[in-house]
């Protein structure tokens, strides 16, 4: 059985519910007016959707039982260097190693510098190495999507992780976080730290890629009905320094600005520091995205008020699982299999989201532990 099922946390969570697969989600409620809220203690959750993905992934194992799986050649390429992505890496190994799959034919790759073309050319040297297999968070869904109809064409799996491939041939499954209900548990989380009022900036690595397109507009839709306003939306190109200067002009120039929200994993610390550097930690709220070291740090010490939290390490465990079956069971096998655990929109394997406050630090690095990610 997955090592996650061991160490499910089960935190209440208000404003949850259960969708199908009977998995617990972040459902959208009404916000009427929160203009006159006071400012809240956040409390969070870490409960995501291990358990759920922990008997998709027995039921694929069970049914990989006594096959040949010497020709799976599976890879993991993400999308930036991260230590959001370290958790991933583990989780990809983890499960090959479960799967008996030699490590030499389990590869993880993040371009060092987020680029394009890093990305683009180790998938060119992928499929040299034959690859069968790979799951990707694409840089730019719209210029992979060729690459991906000729990859699929000569009979490669391409999986969606961290971000959906709509238009592509990878569009039928995606492998991640629900991004519009993240999004609008951030700006509940931030509704809730400004008392309903104040003006807010987003900043963000790509203001084209689906997974940051979808947590804005879930983080606008939640903060409806209030009497917060969305300055400014800033795209960082996936560089941490340039988040950080980009906040601190933000804050120059805009003394009534109370909250930002950093939407990918390097852009809660970037703006942490930003907000410290201008004096502004008790009067600038953050609410950010992912669970990096520093931003954990940082959440702890205050600066941050909460960040909503993915499970990377089960889109590389359960994505390993999932390659490995498409190329020994084929696609439409695997699909059965995959289907009952899928959300409405029929394509969305949740790999579920939670809210990091300080109340709840000590339990999700607790989960991380036991993860091996640490």
């Amino acid at each position: 059985m997955a090592a996650a099922t061991a160490v499910l946390i089960s935190l209440a969570a208000a404003g949850c519910s259960k969708n199908a697969t009977g998995s617990e989600a972040s459902t959208p409620a009404a916000s009427g007016s929160a203009g006159a809220a006071a400012p809240v203690a956040l409390a969070g959750s870490v409960t995501f959707n291990q358990a759920n993905l922990a008997k998709l992934d027995a039921a694929l194992k069970s049914a990989l039982a006594g096959k040949d799986l010497s020709k799976v050649d599976i890879a993991m390429v993400v999308n930036v260097a991260a230590d959001y992505w370290k958790a991933g890496q583990v989780g990809f190994l983890k499960g090959c190693s479960d799967l008996g799959i030699a490590k030499s034919k389990c590869t993880y790759f993040a371009p060092p510098n987020g680029k394009l073309t890093e990305q683009n050319s180790e998938l060119e040297t992928l499929r040299s190495q034959g690859v069968t297999g790979y799951s990707i968070s694409a840089i730019d869904p719209t210029s992979a999507a060729g690459t991906i109809h000729t990859d699929v064409q000569k009979g490669i799996d391409v999986l969606a992780i961290d971000s959906p491939l709509p238009g592509t041939d990878a569009a039928s499954l995606y492998l991640g976080t629900p991004n519009y209900t993240a999004g609008y548990q951030a700006g509940t989380a931030m509704k809730q730290v400004l008392g309903g009022k104040g003006k807010v900036a987003i900043l963000v690595g790509s203001l084209t890629a689906s997974n940051a397109t979808q947590r804005i507009q879930g983080f606008e839709d939640a903060l409806k009905g209030t009497q917060i306003t969305v300055a400014q939306k800033v795209n960082d190109n996936l560089q941490a320094s340039t988040a950080t200067s980009d906040a601190e002009t933000i804050l120059a120039n805009n003394p009534d600005v109370n909250g930002l929200y950093g939407v990918y994993s390097y852009d809660g610390p970037a703006l942490a520091q930003a907000v410290t550097s201008a004096g502004k930690t008790s009067s600038v709220h953050i609410v950010s995205d992912d669970s990096d070291a520093q931003t954990l740090k940082f959440i702890q010490s205050g600066v941050i008020s909460g960040t909503v939290v993915q499970m990377p390490y089960q889109q590389g465990y359960t994505g390993a699982y999932i390659l490995a079956a498409e190329k020994v069971l084929g696609k439409d096998k695997t699909m059965a299999i995959v289907k009952p655990y899928l959300e409405k929109d029929g394509s969305t394997l949740s790999s579920g989201v939670g809210l990091v406050t300080q109340s709840d630090l000590s339990a999700y690095q607790s989960l991380e532990s036991q993860l091996g990610i640490g």
